[in-house]
């Protein structure tokens, strides 16, 4: 029977691809999303990937679409926590709706979606939890203190439930993306990304959401069961740890 993977932001961008990428390998997947419906119907019906809408910075919300997830598909086997939002400002012009909005979407989020499903793969002797974190919660970034600050919490998370899980059978790792060829990123302006981004990335170009993806299948593989608390950077060179 199919392991069921749950992908949180799983309908655009990075988390389309690990959505899609997920299911070519044989796994059960179900998509999470947020607000946008439009995109997320398009993404049903191209995929047939059922999808789920709740809001990721709420404890019930996430119970509650977990429980609903499980009901249809399963267990959850597999969790990707990719959802992430930004509000970028510098912290002397940062509001506390865009710090608390940041923090909340893309750090609490870890423990409104992994407490729910945590002790279900503990009894079963069996999970993989995957965190999507960025180079910028390593190396930090200029008008991103809340979203730096999220994201660097997201792998002391990512290390410390690996230490509580592994004797369970459960592991927990992060992956740090760099600049990858989203939505978000194609909207910054050309020139920018010519002269500002990309002479920064040795390999000498974005990265691709299957890149991304091709890393958490890896991940959430039978072969990565000797890989728990690490962080795998996908950043084409651009931030060596």
């Amino acid at each position: 029977m199919a392991r069921v993977a749950v992908v949180t932001g799983g309908t655009r961008g990075i988390g389309a691809a690990v959505s899609k990428a997920l299911k070519a390998a044989g796994y059960n997947v179900a998509a999470n999303y947020a607000g946008n419906d439009e995109a997320a119907h398009k993404f049903k019906s191209e995929t047939g990937i059922p999808v789920f809408k709740w809001d990721v910075s709420s404890y019930d919300a996430c119970a509650a679409g977990l429980k609903q997830v499980e009901a249809e598909l399963g267990p959850v086997e597999v969790l990707v926590n990719n959802a992430g939002i930004t509000r970028d400002a510098p912290l002397h012009r940062m509001t506390p709706e865009q710090w608390g909005a940041v923090i909340n979407t893309n750090l609490n989020s870890l423990f409104n979606m992994c407490r729910p499903v945590i002790e279900g793969m503990r009894s079963r002797k069996f999970g993989r939890i995957i965190n999507i974190s960025s180079i910028n919660g390593q190396k930090g970034h200029f008008g991103q203190t809340n979203y730096s600050a999220a994201k660097a919490g997201d792998l002391g998370f990512t290390k410390a439930l690996a230490l509580e899980s592994a004797k369970a059978g459960v592991t927990v790792n992060a992956i740090c993306p760099g600049y990858i060829n989203t939505e978000m990123v194609q909207a910054v302006p050309k020139d920018v990304l010519d002269k500002a981004i990309l002479p920064l990335i040795p390999t000498g170009r974005l990265g691709e959401p299957e890149e991304v993806a091709r890393c958490v299948v890896f991940l959430a593989s039978d072969d990565a069961s000797f890989i728990t608390g690490s962080t795998l950077t996908a950043n084409g060179g651009q931030f060596m740890v």
